[in-house]
């Protein structure tokens, strides 16, 4: 079983940490997608500029913004 997380990213590019950004394991892929996907609202609020998918800890892909395009 593999564990995906997401790495969260400040503007600049450098990561962040903080006790108010969740730390969560998922089983799938598809179910880390689903998180980030209804929770990108409150992690942008929290200043998260972009997230990275991490597998195992190696980046699946990494810095998609969470900023809407405009």
């Amino acid at each position: 079983m593999h564990a995906w997380t997401w790495r969260y990213e400040a503007g600049d590019g450098t990561i962040m940490t903080s006790p108010a950004l969740p730390e969560v394991g998922f089983p799938s892929q598809a179910e880390a997608e689903s998180w980030v996907g209804e929770t990108w609202p409150d992690l942008l609020e929290a200043g998260v500029a972009a997230v990275s998918l991490l597998r195992d800890g190696e980046v699946v892909y990494a810095a998609m913004s969470l900023r809407p395009a405009e």
